[in-house]
């Protein structure tokens, strides 16, 4: 908007993108955008190319441009939530998340492999700077034995504890997932605090996974909520909705004020956390 690089899209604009991960719009955060001046710019382009109503596909940054831009010249806007950290209130799941999940599995099973035939203990940082779903999905997903997410804190003496445990009982390797933002660190912190605490002969190993779970072919589920998304925000546009997300809540189209969505948490089901404890026994 702020460099007035707009171009009309058709329907055939759109295909063969269904199957594609990251953006083919190759959007991004701006600096220039969070200037009252960046804004004024894509304002007066929005006007010249009459340009009515926008949509938002993003996040907490994202939904807090779109919020501030509309209340300052009153362009109504429509918020799609795209985000793998599914840490938006007002939707249950957020696009990418699932496709993050399931490729985060993937290399936790791989590694799984590795860890039981050498006997090792490996710790995996998965993304999650501010939320844990990734973590406690995979987590559960993949046996691992401990989920450590920034929501809770888990001290090192319950790793440590629940490594020993698994001594008690043979189990000569075992999975922990890190997410990146957890207190105690990141994986390769995690590990080295461990070391100094345990058999110094066991074989500790980290994992960072990094931006591979960003991107890779999006998963059905994906494919489906980004439709639903995209259709609810462009429907709600149309029928006058403005500064508010689309989101699924209980598989029903909802939408949220950008203002809820930015600053109300969005929790971590108990029932998540209670069964990562149950199946790690």
């Amino acid at each position: 908007m702020i460099a007035g690089d707009v171009y009309k899209m058709e329907s055939h604009s759109v295909s063969n993108i269904v199957q594609r991960g990251g953006t083919i719009l190759k959007s991004a955060r701006s600096k220039e955008f969070m200037t009252p001046e960046g804004r004024k710019k894509a304002y007066d382009n929005l006007q010249a190319l009459e340009i009515e109503g926008l949509i938002a596909i993003g996040g907490n940054g994202t939904f807090t441009g779109a919020m501030i831009f509309g209340n300052e010249y009153g362009i109504p806007t429509v918020g799609a939530p795209g985000t793998i950290d599914n840490d938006l209130y007002g939707t249950d799941y957020t696009i990418g998340f699932d496709t993050a999940v399931n490729t985060a599995l993937d290399a936790i099973d791989r590694i799984r492999d590795t860890a039981s035939s050498h006997d090792r203990i490996f710790f995996i940082e998965v993304m999650g700077r501010d939320s844990g779903y990734i973590a406690i999905q995979s987590g559960i997903a993949g046996g691992a034995e401990l989920v450590m997410v920034p929501e809770v804190l888990t001290p090192i003496s319950q790793v440590v504890e629940t490594l020993k445990q698994g001594w008690s009982r043979s189990k000569s390797s075992s999975i922990i997932i890190v997410a990146e933002g957890d207190e105690e660190g990141s994986a390769q912190e995690v590990a080295d605090k461990i070391k100094v605490q345990v058999d110094e002969n066991a074989d500790i190993r980290v994992t960072t996974l990094g931006h591979t779970q960003r991107g890779g072919t999006p998963s059905a589920y994906d494919r489906i909520l980004a439709s639903r998304l995209g259709l609810g925000a462009l429907e709600g546009l149309i029928a006058g909705q403005k500064n508010v997300m689309a989101g699924i809540i209980n598989n029903e189209l909802v939408y949220t004020p950008f203002e809820d969505t930015i600053r109300l948490p969005k929790p971590i089901n108990e029932d998540l956390l209670r069964m990562v404890k149950i199946l790690s026994v």
